[in-house]
């Protein structure tokens, strides 16, 4: 492993709001979009358990974009993860989630303000001025006394309606608090990000998305001072004291993804996990390819199999060999929308789609949530994925309803301790060498997962070839 000393300096800031639909995504997605433009190489980072957030940031800086969640991980694997990721930018950005202060508990924790320290970033606060002056002011001076030790380097004002509101609060906020209003953004006829039940549509299913962006950095660029935002960002410090050139492992098993408009919940981390214990990833759309190849696994994240249900279930070739790889013994884990996938039917609004029925399992839509959260499960049962009494931290969030199942509670391997899993605080459907859950799960802080998916694989192809 080779070493060298890198004098780049590296900024970065946490882009905050005091609620959600603040409008920091506009602001972080916006300003990752028109800092690259002027040649930054921009490195984003989203806080907490998202994918949509997460993959609009990716589109506008060019470069993957990695999760640091507090709960799913420890204080230590955050900070390891930021530094060693940060490594290649000029820029770092980090979105918040929730309100800046917004924790599992009454004291915060897991809050973006307690990231902002840890990562020793300065935050840059997104205000929604609707309807409200002077109160901006108040709302600052209070997040600024609450928490002394936290950085707040200034307030880009969003939803402004007037130049007589922006004037105003503009001039209240420096009155009274100190802070520098670096931008205003008007009021929108019509939200940029097309909206869903989750917030915004993930970029893959929007045609527009490439004008989304443009669009997002000439509004940036026009309402905000970029250059003092980038003077107020701080130095990361511990990226670049020294480079590791690392090895690149020889991908000795080949594991497909699912990565198309339906399937697209899958975090960076999780994906590199996977490579660095030797496995090549192939990645295949199905609904338009027309059969898996020979693999060693099979990798089903989550997404919204029901926007695509009808060009899933029409393509029956690719539906028939996932199934036959199931039933041949192939290596399978599949996540929220990849469990679906992998039922005999997904039913919405009266109209039923055939699936895989690798399970024999028929799913609906609700128009509510069905869980929403952490979770917390212990393997009780058999599988090939993880050790039995391994305690994993992940999360959920579905609207699907379990319409009918011919199955036992104890063909569920998984014992929820929080959250509500598949059915009966019970979740993972086992199957062979097939797991199938509700829960999703972050490889930083389960390192068992890629370790026991990649490990299966090598097992069987051994077996297969002896």
């Amino acid at each position: 492993m080779a070493e060298r000393k890198d004098k780049r300096v590296r900024k970065g800031l946490v882009v905050a709001g005091l609620a959600g639909g603040s409008g920091k995504s506009v602001v972080s997605v916006g300003l990752s979009a028109a800092l690259r433009r002027k040649g930054n190489n921009i490195v984003p980072f989203k806080k907490g358990p998202d994918y949509i957030d997460a993959g609009w940031l990716q589109l506008a800086a060019g470069n993957n974009c990695y999760n640091l969640d507090p709960y799913l991980m420890e204080p230590e694997k955050i900070t390891e993860s930021f530094l060693k990721r940060s490594v290649p930018a000029d820029i770092v950005i980090v979105e918040g989630n929730r309100g800046l202060y917004d924790g599992v508990n009454v004291k915060g924790g897991y809050s973006t303000a307690d990231l902002a320290l840890t990562l020793g970033l300065p935050v840059l606060l997104v205000v929604n001025c609707t309807k409200t002056t002077r109160t901006v002011a108040a709302m600052l001076m209070g997040c600024m006394q609450f928490e002394p030790r936290l950085d707040i380097c200034g307030v880009v004002l969003n939803r402004i309606g007037t130049e007589r509101q922006k004037k105003l609060i503009s001039e209240a906020v420096q009155y009274y608090t100190k802070l520098p209003v670096l931008g205003a953004i008007p009021r929108l006829k019509k939200d940029i990000f097309p909206m869903r039940h989750l917030g915004m549509v993930p970029w893959q299913e929007y045609e527009g998305s490439g004008k989304a962006l443009d669009f997002l950095a000439d509004l940036i660029e026009e309402n905000v001072d970029l250059e003092r935002i980038s003077n107020l960002m701080a130095e990361v410090r511990g990226a670049g004291a020294v480079v590791r050139s690392e090895e690149k492992v020889p991908g000795d098993v080949r594991i497909g993804v699912l990565r198309d408009a339906a399937f697209q919940f899958y975090y960076s981390e999780n994906l590199e996990a996977l490579e660095r214990c030797g496995a090549e990833l192939v990645f295949f759309n199905a609904m338009t390819d027309s059969k898996l190849p020979p693999l060693d696994g099979l990798y089903i994240g989550g997404g919204f199999p029901e926007t695509g249900a009808r060009l899933l279930s029409e393509n029956r070739g690719f539906c028939r060999s996932v199934k036959d790889a199931a039933e041949s013994g192939m290596v399978i884990y599949a996540e929220c929308g990849g469990l679906i996938y992998l039922g005999r039917s997904i039913t919405i609004d009266g109209e039923t789609f055939p699936m895989t029925d690798v399970f024999p399992v028929s799913f609906g839509m609700s128009p509510k949530p069905q869980a929403h959260g952490y979770t917390n499960f212990t393997v009780d049962g058999e599988t090939v994925f993880y050790p039995r009494g391994l305690k994993v931290k992940g999360h959920e969030f579905r609207y699907s309803t379990i319409l009918e199942w011919h199955g036992n509670d104890s063909d569920l391997v998984l014992k929820m301790e929080r959250g509500k899993g598949f059915c009966n605080g019970r979740d993972g459907l086992a199957k062979k060498n097939v797991l199938a859950l509700y829960t999703h799960v972050h490889a930083e802080g389960t390192v068992e997962w890629a370790r026991g998916f990649v490990g299966r694989c090598r097992a069987v192809r051994r077996k297969q070839t002896d």
